[in-house]
């Protein structure tokens, strides 16, 4: 069943709300800031084809198309860096600052995962047409799935019971308006605020690098994306070419 109302729509259960959008989107049916939400969805996508698991009507499941701002087209992972850190200044505004990015785009508390973002794009030619900003954060849920070891969600860290649809509109809404009121001039002001709350940033981590795990210090996430760590020498990752050991 769906329940529409112009830019947000609320489907009781999908495969995907990213698929879901794509498809809009493919269709010609989308619209910009347009955003699907899914009280359950049986096949959610998180980073490197990871499955995302979430609780029936517990959580915010959405997808948002947007057309982005062409100030973004000189470097596209400031457009993820943008995301990421409207995510965090939303949930950290319940949350608390424990509140973090992990690289390179999911929402932390403390040691702890809470939410996670899946871009997928639409270029015609070298011209980017879309974003599906696919988004996914642990609201109501209390009990975890056994391979989600180290998940929270906002009634865990607060205590409290939330309205996810409102919740997820007022997500919507902010990022439709901070987008528009992104300007050239401060789009590395997003890339120093992604950083001033990276994860485990100045700390010694555990990496894994193919079947090599090693130790080694977050210093930063530079404006391609890649992150740069320090131990007997600089080092500079790029996205999937390492694994967390949390």
């Amino acid at each position: 069943m769906i329940h529409e109302n112009h830019l947000f729509t609320i489907l009781d259960v999908v495969e995907s709300t990213n698929n879901y959008a794509m498809g809009q989107v493919h269709a010609g049916l989308a619209a910009h800031g347009q955003a699907w939400f899914a009280n359950d969805q049986w096949g959610g996508k998180g980073q490197r084809k990871k499955k995302w698991l979430s609780a029936m009507g517990e959580n915010i499941i959405v997808s948002i198309t947007l057309k982005p701002d062409k100030v973004f087209n000189q470097n596209k992972f400031l457009f993820s860096a943008f995301i990421a850190g409207v995510c965090h200044q939303f949930f950290s505004a319940f949350a608390g600052n424990e509140t973090y990015i992990k690289w390179p785009n999911d929402i932390y508390f403390g040691d702890r995962k809470a939410g996670g973002i899946l871009i997928e794009n639409v270029f015609k030619g070298k011209q980017w047409k879309w974003a599906v900003v696919g988004i996914g954060m642990n609201i109501n849920q209390i009990h975890f799935d056994e391979e989600l070891k180290n998940a929270t969600s906002l009634r865990c860290i607060t205590k409290k019971n939330y309205d996810v649809i409102e919740l997820a509109k007022l997500l919507q809404n902010i990022i439709i308006q901070k987008l528009e009121n992104c300007k050239e001039e401060v789009l590395f002001e997003y890339l120093k605020y992604y950083n001033d709350h990276l994860f485990k940033k100045g700390k010694i981590v555990k990496l894994k690098r193919e079947n090599i795990l090693f130790e080694t210090c977050i210093i930063e996430v530079n404006g391609f994306g890649q992150l740069i760590t320090e131990d007997v020498m600089e080092r500079v990752f790029e996205f999937g070419e390492v694994s967390w050991v949390v």
